[in-house]
């Protein structure tokens, strides 16, 4: 595959990425100040965190789709796609789209989750999981209005075809982070999904649950084109994971090397600000320690309020394990008709 031009950043994050910043001070303290909200600033913080996912494909490679066709199912229309996002393996990929709409619509990028579910993937999009809501999201996204896509990541669905451990260890090998991997996937469904002539791109959001809400606001994080992220059961303070003894409770994919040196998952968050974005929680949710839910939403609520957006963050709590509830569903499905509109 190609690799993108080095820089010493990626430089820097490749040796972050290896230990080797921690062991020669140049690494960021534990506890760093909170970035300024400036757009340099903001830019080389993206750039920073992009760097830590690993030895990545160009950015700037093209990316394209075949159609493999579409039928109509449950009042509007799903399109069967295989992508070439990433130059190493297709990409299995569903769009789902009102029945007779024309003209251009809200687009919405939806995560799947993980639940140990590697044949289920994309599926989850159309079908739905146990811990959701009985309506699944392409239908409940279509009826709003919008068109909506979803890929098999890494190891889901199609590209199942080795297990998650075996996955890491041989990017590992290669100096790729599995997170990473999965998060450039992402990135480019955006780019490939903004080719189409029905998808608005001023009205772009990027929803997900569990493994799914943890790539919506990387992705958010990341791309400024998402002007939406809602994200379910998975906003994760790791600090506070770790004081809990909990890093057992995530899969390895999870696990960015040298992240923590860098930043706290408030801080890749507040990336997102000023943008709209909702996190759903459950208070007896094990994945996310609700003292690292306050603590993220402590710091969230002083980035908005500082940036003059303060309504535009929020965290919904619930009485809960990991899992969607009715009301959340609801408080979704509002904020989408919010601020897509």
């Amino acid at each position: 595959m190609r690799e993108s031009s080095t820089t010493r950043r990626q430089v820097l994050g490749a040796l972050g990425s290896l230990g080797v910043l921690a062991s020669t001070g140049l690494a960021a303290d534990a506890n760093m100040q909170a970035p300024s909200s400036s757009p340099t600033s903001v830019a080389a913080r993206r750039a920073e965190l992009y760097a830590l996912l690993g030895r990545l494909p160009d950015r700037t490679r093209p990316v394209s789709g075949e159609k493999l066709g579409e039928v109509e199912r449950d009042g509007y229309i799903l399109e069967t796609w295989r992508y070439d996002l990433n130059g190493i393996e297709p990409v299995p990929g569903y769009v789902a789209r009102p029945k007779g709409l024309t003209g251009r619509a809200p687009g919405v990028i939806f995560c799947h989750s993980h639940g140990g579910g590697y044949k289920i993937g994309k599926t989850e999009f159309i079908e739905g999981r146990s811990y959701l809501q009985p309506t699944p999201y392409a239908k409940a996204l279509t009826d709003l209005g919008y068109v909506a896509i979803c890929i098999d990541t890494w190891i889901f669905g199609e590209r199942s075809h080795t297990t998650e451990l075996d996955m890491f260890k041989a990017m590992l090998l290669k100096g790729q982070v599995l997170w990473g991997m999965m998060v450039y996937d992402s990135l480019r469904v955006a780019d490939v999904f903004l080719q189409r002539p029905d998808v608005d791109p001023a009205r772009l959001a990027t929803l997900g649950m569990s493994m799914g809400s943890t790539a919506a606001w990387y992705l958010a994080a990341l791309d400024e084109r998402m002007k939406v992220c809602v994200d379910i059961n998975c906003l994760t303070d790791l600090q506070a994971l770790i004081d809990d003894n909990g890093l057992s409770r995530h899969g390895i994919y999870y696990y960015v090397p040298d992240l923590m040196n860098h930043f706290t998952t408030a801080q890749i968050n507040e990336l997102i600000a000023p943008r709209a974005h909702l996190a759903l929680a459950g208070l007896r949710d094990k994945l996310t320690p609700v003292v690292g839910l306050d603590r993220i939403d402590a710091h969230l609520k002083a980035v908005y309020a500082a940036q003059g957006h303060p309504e535009r963050w929020q965290m919904n709590r619930y009485d809960v394990e990991h899992q969607e509830t009715p009301e959340g569903r609801q408080a979704i499905l509002a904020f989408l008709r919010q601020h897509l509109t």
